[in-house]
């Protein structure tokens, strides 16, 4: 029996989650993964090694089991409606269980009056884990995903067009981490908690990067040229839901158009980039170049190719003649709620003094 402390990951099959627990595996640490279904990805986890949990997160009562014999664990909420259910339950069952240590992921964005739903979640839940005596907590916290970029590739690769509402193209905006890199500071934390309890991670790429130079790194990677193209809210709204990514509720998309907003006003740039990677995570950061590289290397879609380009154009076509969803009318059918007088993230005093390095600098030495 290892002496190593089990280690629950939650949404063990999905972007961070499936990493994570695969590099807790190479570290000889025993793991619990917590998966909704089982498929080629929790086959894979199982194959490598780790103990799979079929259930639901949203139950008490499966978080109950998942967390049965467990010492430490990832707390990562789906991308979903529901997330601070998702971080409600995962608290209570963390407190009964006595949990000596919690990774949980956050947002860059987190702030109490952000007009995005999810984001507010995202704080409360941020706040209600810290909360339980005796069990230290570490955060990260997560902007702009590398992988964000990736849901247009095959477009790009056949139509030679980066379409996305990110703004100027020129303007350095994005340090983007990729999966894998967010994975090793959660890994980092996970198993060196006397040196990482409390404290708040931000893994980003190694530099900041235009979607300029997105695009034409994304050209090179598959042989062609790439040009970015700034598109209206109005069709990245209509995109999503003409060919919308498979993990993404029609809730989630009334988020997404809010975020972009963040990114177009610079927020993902404040502070980036930074040497979380390195320093908690033990490894370098990952390029963009070298995560598109092996996108494609994964992806037959991104390889150009006569017949792909046809499919690319039907799907362009579909775009167009797609009727974009309405965001205010989604989010009232949904009762989401809503603030009277929400603050995006730099116009929140708050979340300035949080997460802007001369405020935050400012800031400790009054304390000292």
């Amino acid at each position: 029996m290892s002496a190593k402390p089990k280690i629950l990951v939650t949404s063990a099959a999905g972007k961070t989650g499936l990493p994570t627990t695969l590099q807790l595996l190479g570290k000889g640490y025993p793991v619990r993964a917590f998966v909704r279904k089982t498929d080629d990805r929790s086959a894979r986890l199982e194959a490598a090694g780790a103990e799979i949990f079929v259930g639901d997160q949203y139950s008490l009562t499966d978080m109950r089991g998942a967390m049965a014999g467990v010492r430490r664990a990832y707390q990562c909420a789906p991308t979903a409606p529901n997330g601070l259910h998702f971080n409600a339950v995962f608290t209570v069952a963390a407190h009964e269980a006595q949990l000596e240590h919690v990774v949980t992921i956050s947002q860059w964005l987190a702030d109490p009056d952000h007009p995005s739903l999810f984001t507010r979640d995202v704080y409360l839940g941020d706040s209600l884990i810290k909360m339980s005596p005796g069990m230290t907590v570490t955060t990260i916290n997560v902007g702009w995903f590398a992988d964000n970029y990736l849901m247009v590739l095959e477009m790009a690769a056949q139509l030679g067009m980066l379409t996305m509402p990110l703004g100027d193209g020129d303007e350095k905006k994005n340090a983007p981490p990729s999966n894998e890199d967010i994975a090793s500071v959660v890994v980092g934390a996970l198993i060196d908690p006397g040196t990482h309890a409390g404290k708040t991670y931000r893994p980003t790429g190694p530099e900041l990067l235009s979607p300029n130079e997105i695009a034409a790194t994304i050209g090179r990677v598959v042989g062609r040229r790439v040009k970015y193209q700034n598109i209206s809210e109005k069709m990245f709204l209509k995109a999503l839901k003409a060919v919308p990514p498979s993990n993404y509720s029609e809730a989630a998309v009334t988020q997404l158009r809010i975020y972009a907003e963040e990114y177009r006003r610079g927020t993902f740039a404040v502070g980036a980039p930074t040497d979380a990677v390195k320093r908690v995570g033990g490894r370098e950061p990952e390029s963009f170049e070298a995560l598109a590289r092996r996108a494609v290397s994964e992806r037959p879609g991104a390889v150009p190719s006569f017949r792909r380009r046809l499919k690319a154009l039907a799907d362009f076509m579909k775009i167009l003649i797609t009727t974009a969803p309405k965001p205010d009318e989604i989010e009232k059918n949904l009762n989401h709620v809503l603030l009277k007088s929400p603050i995006l993230c730099q116009d929140s005093a708050e979340w300035r003094e949080h997460h802007v390095p001369a405020l935050r600098e400012t800031n400790a030495r009054k304390v000292a």
